[in-house]
């Protein structure tokens, strides 16, 4: 065995230790700031981040986690339509939100939603009926009639399948659409 051998692997991890501190120090020359808004950084000068009122974190480890996206919620006045008009504080019309901060919506403007989207929902079903009606006559039990272009037998095959599918997606369309309404109160 070769005296050298532990010499060297000494050697070794001697550089690794040095390199390791070396890359310490280098990191630990940036100093990071936590800046107004909860934002922590690096990447300033310390002249910006004086500028921006940022103020240096000493020895303090920072673990950055990733919170998922919020979205903002939604406005009380539903999706824009007529009746998101924003009226002033003290306006004599009936207010769709409790002055006490609450996020109550008047009954009777609830129930005036719950109507329409009944409506909505009813005028969708009875068109996904029709539409599920025209594809069941259309695949006729499985045996739709043959097209032209479906000499190749395996091309009609393919279009069953794909009637097939079609007809599976609109009866689940259709599920959906009754679960909606059966969320809703009675009118």
């Amino acid at each position: 065995m070769n005296t050298t051998t532990p010499q060297r692997v000494l050697r070794m991890t001697m550089a690794a230790a040095l390199a390791a501190g070396a890359a310490t120090a280098l990191a630990q020359e940036r100093p990071v700031y936590r800046c107004p808004g909860n934002l922590y950084t690096d990447q300033y000068s310390a002249k910006e981040a004086a500028e921006l009122g940022c103020k240096t974190l000493d020895g303090a480890p920072v673990t950055i986690v990733q919170s998922p996206v919020r979205r903002p919620p939604a406005s009380a006045g539903g999706s824009g339509g007529e009746g998101a008009t924003a009226r002033p504080a003290g306006s004599s019309a009936a207010p769709a939100v409790r002055a006490s901060g609450e996020m109550r919506v008047d009954p009777a403007q609830q129930r005036a939603r719950d109507s329409d989207a009944r409506r909505i929902l009813e005028s969708e079903l009875a068109k996904e009926d029709e539409r599920l009606a025209a594809l069941r006559k259309d695949f006729n039990n499985g045996e739709p009639e043959r097209r032209g272009d479906e000499r190749n037998y395996a091309r009609y095959q393919e279009r069953v399948a794909e009637m097939k599918a079609a007809i599976a997606r609109k009866e689940a369309d259709i599920a959906a659409l009754k679960r909606e309404l059966a969320k809703l109160p009675a009118p």
